[in-house]
Protein backbone atom coordinates (compact mmCIF):
# COMPACT_ATOMS: atom_id res chain seq x y z
CA UNK A 1 0.00 0.00 0.00
CA UNK A 2 3.14 2.64 0.92
CA UNK A 3 4.29 1.63 -2.54
CA UNK A 4 1.33 2.56 -4.19
CA UNK A 5 0.80 5.77 -2.39
CA UNK A 6 4.27 6.32 -3.11
CA UNK A 7 3.75 5.53 -7.19
CA UNK A 8 0.99 8.12 -7.08
CA UNK A 9 2.55 10.61 -5.07
CA UNK A 10 5.52 10.69 -8.03
CA UNK A 11 2.63 10.57 -10.79
CA UNK A 12 0.51 13.39 -9.20
CA UNK A 13 3.80 15.40 -8.73
CA UNK A 14 4.63 14.91 -12.31
CA UNK A 15 1.41 16.40 -13.34
CA UNK A 16 1.74 19.31 -10.97
CA UNK A 17 5.50 20.42 -12.74
CA UNK A 18 4.22 18.98 -16.29
CA UNK A 19 1.32 21.68 -15.73
CA UNK A 20 3.18 24.32 -13.81
CA UNK A 21 5.48 24.59 -17.11
CA UNK A 22 2.75 25.08 -19.42
CA UNK A 23 1.54 27.51 -17.14
CA UNK A 24 4.99 29.38 -17.49
CA UNK A 25 5.32 28.86 -21.34
CA UNK A 26 2.45 29.40 -22.24
CA UNK A 27 2.56 32.99 -21.94
CA UNK A 28 5.55 33.33 -23.94
CA UNK A 29 4.14 31.59 -26.58
CA UNK A 30 0.99 33.66 -26.99
CA UNK A 31 3.05 36.94 -26.91
CA UNK A 32 5.83 35.46 -29.36
CA UNK A 33 2.93 34.51 -32.08
CA UNK A 34 1.42 38.04 -31.40
CA UNK A 35 1.93 39.97 -34.83
CA UNK A 36 4.57 43.03 -33.79
CA UNK A 37 4.53 46.68 -35.00
CA UNK A 38 6.04 48.56 -38.27
CA UNK A 39 7.95 51.96 -37.85
CA UNK A 40 8.28 53.90 -41.27
CA UNK A 41 10.67 56.49 -40.57
CA UNK A 42 14.09 58.36 -42.54
CA UNK A 43 17.27 58.03 -40.94
CA UNK A 44 19.01 61.73 -41.54
CA UNK A 45 20.09 63.80 -43.61
CA UNK A 46 21.28 63.51 -47.46
CA UNK A 47 19.40 62.41 -50.51
CA UNK A 48 19.93 58.28 -49.21
CA UNK A 49 18.96 59.00 -45.93
CA UNK A 50 15.76 60.97 -46.84
CA UNK A 51 13.82 58.64 -48.16
CA UNK A 52 11.63 56.00 -46.73
CA UNK A 53 12.62 53.29 -44.22
CA UNK A 54 11.22 50.49 -42.25
CA UNK A 55 11.98 48.94 -39.14
CA UNK A 56 9.85 46.22 -37.19
CA UNK A 57 9.43 44.86 -33.82
CA UNK A 58 7.77 42.08 -32.03
CA UNK A 59 7.49 43.56 -28.43
CA UNK A 60 7.27 47.78 -29.68
CA UNK A 61 10.73 48.43 -27.51
CA UNK A 62 13.38 46.28 -29.69
CA UNK A 63 13.52 47.09 -33.31
CA UNK A 64 15.38 45.80 -36.43
CA UNK A 65 15.64 47.25 -39.46
CA UNK A 66 14.04 45.50 -42.52
CA UNK A 67 15.45 45.37 -46.08
CA UNK A 68 18.77 45.56 -45.16
CA UNK A 69 18.51 48.94 -43.20
CA UNK A 70 18.35 50.16 -46.95
CA UNK A 71 15.47 52.25 -47.92
CA UNK A 72 12.41 50.84 -49.22
CA UNK A 73 10.34 54.04 -51.30
CA UNK A 74 12.21 56.35 -53.02
CA UNK A 75 10.88 59.91 -53.66
CA UNK A 76 10.97 60.52 -57.53
CA UNK A 77 8.74 63.59 -57.43
CA UNK A 78 9.35 67.62 -56.18
CA UNK A 79 12.27 67.84 -53.75
CA UNK A 80 13.08 64.34 -54.43
CA UNK A 81 13.59 63.44 -50.91
CA UNK A 82 11.22 62.63 -47.93
CA UNK A 83 11.34 63.16 -43.98
CA UNK A 84 8.73 63.21 -41.32
CA UNK A 85 6.43 59.99 -42.86
CA UNK A 86 3.18 59.17 -41.22
CA UNK A 87 1.49 55.69 -42.05
CA UNK A 88 -2.26 55.90 -42.28
CA UNK A 89 -4.61 53.18 -42.87
CA UNK A 90 -8.11 52.71 -43.69
CA UNK A 91 -10.61 51.73 -41.27
CA UNK A 92 -11.53 48.92 -43.20
CA UNK A 93 -7.90 47.99 -43.46
CA UNK A 94 -8.49 48.03 -47.29
CA UNK A 95 -5.95 50.87 -47.81
CA UNK A 96 -2.92 52.40 -46.42
CA UNK A 97 -1.07 55.72 -47.41
CA UNK A 98 2.11 57.37 -46.32
CA UNK A 99 2.41 60.83 -46.32
CA UNK A 100 5.84 62.62 -45.46
CA UNK A 101 7.49 66.30 -46.05
CA UNK A 102 8.82 67.03 -49.21
CA UNK A 103 11.86 68.41 -48.38
CA UNK A 104 15.65 67.18 -49.10
CA UNK A 105 18.01 69.13 -46.69
CA UNK A 106 22.04 69.15 -47.99
CA UNK A 107 20.58 67.87 -51.28
CA UNK A 108 19.62 70.88 -53.06
CA UNK A 109 17.44 72.57 -50.05
CA UNK A 110 18.89 75.11 -48.14
CA UNK A 111 17.77 75.47 -44.44
CA UNK A 112 16.09 79.14 -45.11
CA UNK A 113 15.23 78.50 -48.32
CA UNK A 114 13.42 75.28 -46.65
CA UNK A 115 11.23 77.45 -44.27
CA UNK A 116 11.00 80.35 -46.13
CA UNK A 117 9.98 78.94 -49.77
CA UNK A 118 9.63 75.57 -49.45
CA UNK A 119 7.37 72.91 -50.90
CA UNK A 120 3.79 73.71 -50.44
CA UNK A 121 3.34 70.01 -51.38
CA UNK A 122 3.76 66.94 -49.32
CA UNK A 123 4.48 63.32 -51.38
CA UNK A 124 1.94 60.35 -50.93
CA UNK A 125 2.14 56.91 -52.09
CA UNK A 126 -0.85 54.22 -51.35
CA UNK A 127 -0.97 50.76 -51.45
CA UNK A 128 -3.75 48.16 -51.06
CA UNK A 129 -1.37 45.96 -49.28
CA UNK A 130 1.33 47.74 -47.32
CA UNK A 131 3.64 46.23 -49.33
CA UNK A 132 2.86 47.36 -52.80
CA UNK A 133 3.37 51.01 -53.46
CA UNK A 134 1.89 53.44 -55.60
CA UNK A 135 4.44 55.70 -57.77
CA UNK A 136 4.50 58.62 -55.32
CA UNK A 137 2.40 61.81 -56.19
CA UNK A 138 2.47 65.37 -54.89
CA UNK A 139 -0.16 67.24 -52.54
CA UNK A 140 -0.41 70.66 -52.33
CA UNK A 141 -1.38 71.37 -49.01
CA UNK A 142 -0.19 75.05 -47.93
CA UNK A 143 -0.52 76.16 -51.58
CA UNK A 144 -4.19 77.89 -50.45
CA UNK A 145 -2.71 79.52 -47.50
CA UNK A 146 -1.52 83.42 -47.41
CA UNK A 147 2.10 83.68 -47.51
CA UNK A 148 2.08 79.75 -46.34
CA UNK A 149 6.03 78.83 -47.03
CA UNK A 150 6.28 75.42 -46.86
CA UNK A 151 4.55 72.18 -45.79
CA UNK A 152 6.26 70.03 -42.71
CA UNK A 153 5.34 66.60 -40.68
CA UNK A 154 2.04 65.92 -42.12
CA UNK A 155 0.25 63.22 -39.66
CA UNK A 156 -3.93 62.06 -40.79
CA UNK A 157 -6.28 60.17 -38.33
CA UNK A 158 -9.63 58.89 -39.41
CA UNK A 159 -12.71 61.38 -38.11
CA UNK A 160 -15.68 59.50 -37.25
CA UNK A 161 -17.57 62.28 -36.87
CA UNK A 162 -16.98 63.52 -40.64
CA UNK A 163 -16.41 59.81 -42.10
CA UNK A 164 -12.86 60.82 -43.57
CA UNK A 165 -9.67 62.06 -42.83
CA UNK A 166 -8.58 65.29 -40.71
CA UNK A 167 -4.78 65.59 -42.26
CA UNK A 168 -2.82 68.00 -40.13
CA UNK A 169 0.97 69.92 -41.10
CA UNK A 170 3.06 72.84 -40.07
CA UNK A 171 2.99 75.51 -42.58
CA UNK A 172 5.58 78.64 -41.67
CA UNK A 173 3.09 81.89 -41.92
CA UNK A 174 5.49 84.60 -40.42
CA UNK A 175 4.17 86.73 -37.37
CA UNK A 176 6.32 90.26 -37.90
CA UNK A 177 8.62 89.51 -40.35
CA UNK A 178 9.67 86.52 -37.77
CA UNK A 179 9.21 83.00 -38.48
CA UNK A 180 6.59 81.17 -36.87
CA UNK A 181 4.92 77.54 -38.17
CA UNK A 182 1.51 76.87 -36.89
CA UNK A 183 -1.01 73.46 -37.45
CA UNK A 184 -3.00 73.68 -40.10
CA UNK A 185 -5.92 70.99 -41.24
CA UNK A 186 -7.74 69.82 -44.11
CA UNK A 187 -10.24 67.28 -44.42
CA UNK A 188 -9.82 64.60 -47.17
CA UNK A 189 -11.01 60.92 -47.67
CA UNK A 190 -8.62 59.74 -50.75
CA UNK A 191 -5.06 62.39 -50.14
CA UNK A 192 -5.77 63.24 -53.80
CA UNK A 193 -7.86 66.24 -52.88
CA UNK A 194 -8.69 68.12 -49.81
CA UNK A 195 -10.67 71.04 -48.25
CA UNK A 196 -9.45 74.36 -47.81
CA UNK A 197 -7.15 74.66 -45.04
CA UNK A 198 -8.05 75.94 -41.81
CA UNK A 199 -5.74 76.89 -38.41
CA UNK A 200 -5.63 73.67 -36.21
CA UNK A 201 -2.98 74.89 -33.45
CA UNK A 202 -1.72 78.03 -33.08
CA UNK A 203 0.62 79.26 -29.72
CA UNK A 204 0.13 82.37 -28.59
CA UNK A 205 2.65 85.28 -29.67
CA UNK A 206 6.04 83.97 -31.21
CA UNK A 207 5.63 80.61 -30.34
CA UNK A 208 6.04 78.11 -33.09
CA UNK A 209 5.00 74.30 -33.70
CA UNK A 210 6.25 72.01 -35.95
CA UNK A 211 5.30 68.42 -34.55
CA UNK A 212 2.39 67.28 -33.24
CA UNK A 213 1.00 63.41 -33.25
CA UNK A 214 -2.43 62.43 -32.14
CA UNK A 215 -3.45 59.30 -30.44
CA UNK A 216 -7.02 57.91 -30.03
CA UNK A 217 -7.82 56.47 -26.06
CA UNK A 218 -10.25 52.98 -25.18
CA UNK A 219 -12.94 53.71 -23.13
CA UNK A 220 -11.51 53.37 -19.73
CA UNK A 221 -8.46 55.39 -19.56
CA UNK A 222 -8.13 59.13 -18.72
CA UNK A 223 -10.86 61.42 -19.74
CA UNK A 224 -10.60 62.27 -22.99
CA UNK A 225 -11.02 60.07 -26.25
CA UNK A 226 -7.81 61.53 -28.18
CA UNK A 227 -4.44 63.10 -26.56
CA UNK A 228 -2.04 64.51 -28.68
CA UNK A 229 1.72 65.21 -28.18
CA UNK A 230 3.00 68.65 -29.39
CA UNK A 231 6.45 70.22 -29.70
CA UNK A 232 5.93 73.88 -29.31
CA UNK A 233 8.36 75.19 -26.34
CA UNK A 234 7.81 71.46 -24.81
CA UNK A 235 6.66 68.73 -25.02
CA UNK A 236 3.12 69.61 -24.35
CA UNK A 237 0.16 67.58 -24.07
CA UNK A 238 -3.73 68.12 -24.77
CA UNK A 239 -6.87 66.18 -24.19
CA UNK A 240 -10.28 66.08 -26.09
CA UNK A 241 -13.25 64.38 -26.78
CA UNK A 242 -13.76 65.50 -31.00
CA UNK A 243 -10.73 65.58 -33.66
CA UNK A 244 -11.81 69.16 -34.45
CA UNK A 245 -13.45 70.32 -30.98
CA UNK A 246 -12.02 72.38 -28.44
CA UNK A 247 -8.50 70.57 -26.83
CA UNK A 248 -7.58 71.49 -22.88
CA UNK A 249 -4.12 71.69 -22.13
CA UNK A 250 -2.95 68.74 -19.93
CA UNK A 251 0.67 69.96 -19.23
CA UNK A 252 4.21 68.65 -20.38
CA UNK A 253 6.87 66.61 -19.84
CA UNK A 254 8.97 68.46 -18.20
CA UNK A 255 8.58 67.26 -14.85
CA UNK A 256 10.78 63.91 -16.36
CA UNK A 257 13.63 66.64 -17.31
CA UNK A 258 12.21 66.59 -21.27
CA UNK A 259 11.62 70.20 -23.09
CA UNK A 260 11.14 70.66 -26.72
CA UNK A 261 14.71 71.63 -26.84
CA UNK A 262 15.58 68.41 -26.47
CA UNK A 263 13.37 66.05 -27.81
CA UNK A 264 11.01 66.24 -30.96
CA UNK A 265 8.90 64.05 -33.27
CA UNK A 266 6.42 62.97 -30.77
CA UNK A 267 5.19 59.00 -31.85
CA UNK A 268 2.71 57.04 -30.43
CA UNK A 269 2.88 53.57 -29.93
CA UNK A 270 0.00 51.69 -27.74
CA UNK A 271 1.33 48.37 -26.45
CA UNK A 272 -1.33 45.67 -28.21
CA UNK A 273 -1.07 42.91 -25.04
CA UNK A 274 -1.78 45.44 -22.23
CA UNK A 275 -3.20 49.19 -21.60
CA UNK A 276 -0.09 50.96 -21.83
CA UNK A 277 1.68 53.46 -24.52
CA UNK A 278 5.21 54.33 -25.44
CA UNK A 279 5.92 58.25 -26.71
CA UNK A 280 8.92 58.15 -29.16
CA UNK A 281 10.79 61.11 -29.13
CA UNK A 282 13.32 62.49 -30.93
CA UNK A 283 16.47 63.35 -29.18
CA UNK A 284 17.61 65.88 -31.88
CA UNK A 285 19.61 68.82 -29.23
CA UNK A 286 21.99 64.98 -28.70
CA UNK A 287 21.82 63.67 -31.71
CA UNK A 288 20.34 60.70 -30.03
CA UNK A 289 17.61 59.42 -32.19
CA UNK A 290 14.42 58.20 -30.80
CA UNK A 291 13.57 57.07 -26.80
CA UNK A 292 10.15 55.86 -25.61
CA UNK A 293 9.14 57.16 -22.41
CA UNK A 294 6.30 55.00 -21.39
CA UNK A 295 2.95 55.59 -19.35
CA UNK A 296 -0.58 53.85 -18.45
CA UNK A 297 -2.59 57.15 -19.07
CA UNK A 298 -1.36 59.57 -21.71
CA UNK A 299 -3.71 62.32 -20.35
CA UNK A 300 -1.62 62.18 -17.09
CA UNK A 301 1.78 63.92 -17.56
CA UNK A 302 2.78 62.61 -14.08
CA UNK A 303 2.19 59.21 -15.31
CA UNK A 304 5.29 59.35 -17.87
CA UNK A 305 8.52 57.58 -17.01
CA UNK A 306 12.15 57.94 -18.99
CA UNK A 307 13.28 54.26 -20.16
CA UNK A 308 15.56 52.34 -17.98
CA UNK A 309 19.03 51.83 -19.45
CA UNK A 310 19.19 48.62 -21.99
CA UNK A 311 15.04 48.29 -21.91
CA UNK A 312 15.12 49.19 -25.74
CA UNK A 313 17.26 49.12 -28.80
CA UNK A 314 16.64 51.30 -31.81
CA UNK A 315 18.58 48.47 -34.48
CA UNK A 316 20.92 49.44 -36.84
CA UNK A 317 20.18 52.83 -38.30
CA UNK A 318 18.76 55.86 -36.78
CA UNK A 319 15.40 56.49 -36.39
CA UNK A 320 13.69 60.51 -37.31
CA UNK A 321 10.63 61.18 -37.52
CA UNK A 322 8.16 58.35 -38.01
CA UNK A 323 5.23 56.87 -37.51
CA UNK A 324 4.08 53.29 -35.93
CA UNK A 325 1.72 50.90 -37.13
CA UNK A 326 0.16 47.53 -34.93
CA UNK A 327 0.28 44.58 -37.11
CA UNK A 328 -2.23 42.19 -38.17
CA UNK A 329 -0.62 38.87 -38.75
CA UNK A 330 -1.53 38.80 -42.43
CA UNK A 331 -0.19 42.49 -42.70
CA UNK A 332 3.11 41.39 -40.72
CA UNK A 333 3.50 38.59 -42.54
CA UNK A 334 3.41 40.15 -46.18
CA UNK A 335 5.91 42.43 -45.00
CA UNK A 336 8.86 40.64 -43.58
CA UNK A 337 8.18 38.79 -46.87
CA UNK A 338 8.31 41.50 -48.70
CA UNK A 339 11.88 42.99 -47.78
CA UNK A 340 14.11 40.51 -45.81
CA UNK A 341 18.00 41.26 -45.05
CA UNK A 342 18.79 40.09 -48.57
CA UNK A 343 22.44 41.41 -49.49
CA UNK A 344 22.76 43.62 -52.52
CA UNK A 345 24.62 42.26 -55.01
CA UNK A 346 26.36 43.09 -58.28
CA UNK A 347 26.36 41.22 -61.98
CA UNK A 348 29.90 40.53 -63.18
CA UNK A 349 30.12 40.36 -67.05
CA UNK A 350 32.29 37.24 -67.73
CA UNK A 351 33.99 38.49 -70.78
CA UNK A 352 34.29 41.91 -69.69
CA UNK A 353 35.02 41.38 -66.65
CA UNK A 354 35.76 45.14 -65.20
CA UNK A 355 32.49 45.86 -66.36
CA UNK A 356 29.37 45.51 -64.13
CA UNK A 357 25.14 45.96 -65.03
CA UNK A 358 24.22 49.21 -64.25
CA UNK A 359 21.20 51.44 -64.41
CA UNK A 360 21.97 55.02 -65.56
CA UNK A 361 18.50 57.15 -66.54
CA UNK A 362 16.63 53.96 -66.04
CA UNK A 363 18.47 52.25 -69.33
CA UNK A 364 20.59 49.15 -68.70
CA UNK A 365 24.17 48.25 -69.53
CA UNK A 366 27.20 47.05 -68.41
CA UNK A 367 30.00 49.39 -67.93
CA UNK A 368 33.66 49.48 -66.52
CA UNK A 369 34.82 49.66 -62.69
CA UNK A 370 30.84 50.21 -60.95
CA UNK A 371 30.85 49.94 -57.37
CA UNK A 372 27.68 52.32 -56.22
CA UNK A 373 24.38 51.82 -55.82
CA UNK A 374 23.44 51.65 -59.81
CA UNK A 375 25.30 48.41 -60.06
CA UNK A 376 23.70 47.06 -56.85
CA UNK A 377 20.55 44.67 -57.70
CA UNK A 378 18.81 42.62 -54.72
CA UNK A 379 18.00 39.10 -56.42
CA UNK A 380 13.97 38.72 -54.85
CA UNK A 381 12.02 35.49 -55.46
CA UNK A 382 10.70 35.97 -59.11
CA UNK A 383 7.57 37.86 -59.25
CA UNK A 384 5.85 35.61 -61.82
CA UNK A 385 6.83 31.76 -60.63
CA UNK A 386 9.08 29.74 -58.13
CA UNK A 387 12.66 28.77 -58.58
CA UNK A 388 13.11 32.33 -60.06
CA UNK A 389 14.03 35.41 -59.11
CA UNK A 390 13.14 39.02 -60.28
CA UNK A 391 16.25 41.77 -59.81
CA UNK A 392 15.26 44.63 -57.48
CA UNK A 393 17.63 47.93 -57.64
CA UNK A 394 19.06 49.10 -54.47
CA UNK A 395 18.84 52.91 -54.79
CA UNK A 396 15.38 52.50 -56.75
CA UNK A 397 13.11 50.20 -54.23
CA UNK A 398 9.90 48.89 -56.14
CA UNK A 399 11.99 49.03 -59.33
CA UNK A 400 13.21 46.11 -61.24
CA UNK A 401 14.85 45.00 -64.56
CA UNK A 402 12.51 44.30 -67.55
CA UNK A 403 12.92 43.43 -70.70
CA UNK A 404 10.38 45.17 -73.25
CA UNK A 405 10.82 44.62 -77.09
CA UNK A 406 13.78 42.53 -75.98
CA UNK A 407 15.93 45.72 -74.18
CA UNK A 408 15.68 46.49 -70.36
CA UNK A 409 15.21 49.09 -68.88
CA UNK A 410 14.76 49.53 -64.90
CA UNK A 411 11.18 50.23 -64.44
CA UNK A 412 8.45 50.45 -61.78
CA UNK A 413 6.30 47.54 -60.65
CA UNK A 414 2.98 48.40 -61.76
CA UNK A 415 1.57 44.72 -60.27
CA UNK A 416 0.51 43.38 -63.56
CA UNK A 417 1.10 40.17 -64.60
CA UNK A 418 2.39 41.12 -67.62
CA UNK A 419 5.68 43.37 -65.45
CA UNK A 420 5.91 40.34 -63.38
CA UNK A 421 6.36 37.77 -66.34
CA UNK A 422 8.95 39.94 -67.86
CA UNK A 423 11.07 40.88 -64.82
CA UNK A 424 11.19 36.94 -63.92
CA UNK A 425 14.23 35.19 -64.68
CA UNK A 426 15.68 30.87 -64.25
CA UNK A 427 19.00 31.33 -62.94
CA UNK A 428 20.83 28.60 -64.60
CA UNK A 429 24.75 27.33 -64.92
CA UNK A 430 26.34 29.90 -66.50
CA UNK A 431 26.18 29.36 -70.58
CA UNK A 432 30.09 29.60 -71.05
CA UNK A 433 30.90 28.57 -67.60
CA UNK A 434 28.63 26.22 -65.58
CA UNK A 435 30.70 28.10 -62.02
CA UNK A 436 29.11 31.49 -63.34
CA UNK A 437 25.21 32.12 -63.96
CA UNK A 438 23.41 32.77 -66.90
CA UNK A 439 19.36 33.46 -66.70
CA UNK A 440 16.87 32.56 -68.94
CA UNK A 441 13.86 34.76 -69.53
CA UNK A 442 10.80 33.43 -67.85
CA UNK A 443 7.95 34.52 -70.56
CA UNK A 444 10.46 33.66 -73.52
CA UNK A 445 12.56 30.73 -72.16
CA UNK A 446 14.52 30.14 -75.59
CA UNK A 447 16.13 33.57 -74.82
CA UNK A 448 18.72 35.13 -72.29
CA UNK A 449 19.96 38.08 -70.47
CA UNK A 450 22.94 39.33 -72.69
CA UNK A 451 24.74 42.38 -73.25
CA UNK A 452 25.43 43.53 -76.96
CA UNK A 453 27.16 46.48 -77.02
CA UNK A 454 27.85 46.96 -73.89
CA UNK A 455 23.51 47.04 -73.54
CA UNK A 456 21.32 44.67 -71.93
CA UNK A 457 18.91 42.91 -74.19
CA UNK A 458 17.17 39.73 -74.10
CA UNK A 459 18.36 37.65 -77.38
CA UNK A 460 18.58 33.95 -77.89
CA UNK A 461 22.02 32.27 -77.81
CA UNK A 462 23.42 30.07 -80.43
CA UNK A 463 27.17 31.54 -80.90
CA UNK A 464 30.06 31.20 -78.51
CA UNK A 465 30.24 35.07 -78.49
CA UNK A 466 26.73 35.25 -77.13
CA UNK A 467 27.10 32.45 -74.64
CA UNK A 468 30.06 34.82 -73.20
CA UNK A 469 27.88 37.44 -73.20
CA UNK A 470 25.12 35.88 -71.24
CA UNK A 471 27.13 34.51 -68.44
CA UNK A 472 27.40 36.80 -65.36
CA UNK A 473 28.62 36.44 -61.75
CA UNK A 474 26.86 37.46 -59.13
CA UNK A 475 28.81 38.91 -56.90
CA UNK A 476 28.90 41.70 -53.99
Amino acid sequence: MSALRARLSAILLAVCLLLTSQALITPDRAAAADPGYLMVHFTGEGATNQQMYLSHSTDGLHWNDLNGGAMVLRSTVGTKGVRDPALVRSPDGSKYWIIATDLCWGCGSTVDGSINNGSRSIVVWESTDLVNWSQPWLLDVAGAIPDGRNAWAPEAIWNPATNDYVLYWATNVPLDGKTKHRIFYARTSDFRTITTPQIYIDRPGTQELIDTQIVEMPAGVGNYRYVRASGDGQITLEGSNSILGAWTNLGNLSGIGLTGAMVEGPMWMKFRDRNEWALYLDQYASRGGYMPVTTTNPSSPGSYKLPASGSYNMGGTKKRHGSILPLTAAEEARVLARWPNTPAKRLQSFNFQDRYVRHANFDVRIEQNITGTDAQFRLRPGLAGSDTVSFESVNYPGYFLRHSNYDFQLVHNDGTAQFAADATFRQVAGLADSSWSSFQSYNHPDHYIRHHSYQLRLDPITTATGRSDATFRVTS
